[in-house]
């Protein structure tokens, strides 16, 4: 009957987008909120025999380091989620026709736990990491699930493994929730049978260079990361993968990550894999902190969200989701208008840009110049939140 219902939905969602109703993923995404979801009372618990040693602070490299559990949850057409389970941390056992391998039936999230300096553990946001997932899920054609309960099933991981909890400044646990297509059968057609999985593991500075360091930028046109009417506005591993020969290409420039540029006025659009932010003096001579509008080309950072909001409290600049060149920025570097450019996102933070490679000009970018005031500000005033330096609303403590 489940799967009956969950067809019927993703059926009368697609009738509703082509009759130009609400987007599928919201529409799927709203059908599934009361339906079946696996729940937090049913999680099952399996403790590992054989701990890991866990590496030191200043030894942590970002996504190289796991902790000793995982959580999974299965989910079929045919019968819906199964309980959920932690158990010590395993590879999986998946069969060589899964959809996941064959046509990317796959996407992810990334979050933080934090320990704050009372030693308590905090997530944060992390609702906004479960609307997203949820989202990217039904865009997948994948199941939606009950945010709330997974949250609860994450910290319920983390205090299993709160030890691995970094006690050390610029560090972090990072959590990777991932939903694949596991059914084993070819043909691009939805899977009907699913596997959640959630990895944790502690990590420091995501840039080699360290946190808060400035980087540098390959901006090159006839590369883009995402197109409209794409899916470059949800977390599908299918998004990255085809960025890494690009990311090589920017290294042998001589520059440490991409500058995503779209169409033939080359909007700027992303960072690597974050989101990006200009604060300058804006062609009506106010200042103002402006980030690309969110659409088909651009992804919903829970970082940059946080960021916007954290500067419209401030009420000392204009905050705008607006569409910005390669001309724009380098007028606004001719007259001095530009006052910083920064990327933002889960694994860094907050992350400087000093320079642009753009064909064959090497723009330099002054945010370090006068001490990125506006950037380390947002960064300060973020990392007292995820910390625990400040209370606030956006964090959630984990019972230990």
């Amino acid at each position: 009957k489940m799967a009956a219902v969950m067809l019927l939905f993703r059926g009368f969602g697609r009738q509703a987008v082509q009759h130009g109703g609400v987007s599928y993923a919201t529409f799927w995404s709203r059908s599934l909120a009361s339906a079946a979801s696996f729940k937090y009372k049913d999680l099952e618990i399996e403790l590992t025999k054989t701990p890991q040693p866990k590496p030191e602070p200043s030894e942590l490299v970002f996504g190289k380091n796991f902790t000793d559990h995982m959580l999974t949850v299965e989910w079929t057409s045919q019968e819906g989620w199964k309980p959920p389970r932690i158990t010590p941390l395993q590879p999986l056992q998946l069969h060589p026709g899964a959809k996941a391998l064959h046509y990317s039936v796959e996407l992810f999230e990334g979050m933080k736990a934090y320990r704050g300096v009372d030693n308590k553990l905090r997530l944060f946001r992390p609702e906004a990491n479960m609307e997203r997932m949820n989202n990217t899920a039904a865009r997948a054609a994948l199941p939606n699930f009950d945010g709330e309960e997974l949250i609860k099933c994450i910290s319920k991981l983390i205090d299993v493994d709160k030890d691995w909890v970094p006690a050390a400044k610029d560090c972090s646990l990072y959590i990777r929730p991932t939903l694949i297509g596991t059914e084993a059968t070819l043909g691009v057609q939805q899977a009907e049978e699913a596997l959640l999985f959630v990895l944790l593991g502690p990590v420091g500075a995501y840039f080699k260079t360290g946190a808060f360091n400035p980087v540098s930028l390959m901006a090159d046109p006839q590369y883009i990361r995402a197109f409209k009417g794409g899916v470059g506005n949800y977390k599908l591993g299918s998004n990255y993968g085809p960025t890494i020969r690009i990311q090589k290409e920017a290294e042998r420039r001589g520059c440490q990550q991409v500058l995503w540029l779209y169409g033939d006025d080359h909007q700027l659009t992303e960072v690597g894999t974050m989101n990006i932010f200009m604060y300058w003096e804006n062609e009506s001579g106010e200042a103002e902190l402006a980030t690309p509008p969110l659409g088909d080309i651009i992804l919903p950072g829970v970082t940059r969200r946080s960021l916007m909001d954290l500067a419209r409290e401030w009420n000392e600049c204009k905050v705008t989701e607006r569409t910005f060149t390669m001309q724009d920025l380098i007028k606004g570097l001719e007259e001095k208008r530009v006052k910083e450019l920064f990327g933002a996102g889960t694994a860094c933070v907050v992350c400087p840009i000093d320079r642009i490679l753009y064909g064959e000009k090497d723009l330099h970018i002054p945010t370090m110049d006068s001490g990125a005031v506006v950037c380390r500000r947002l960064y300060q005033e973020l990392t007292d939140i995820q910390f625990g330096r400040v209370p606030h609303e956006w964090v959630r403590p984990i019972e230990q």
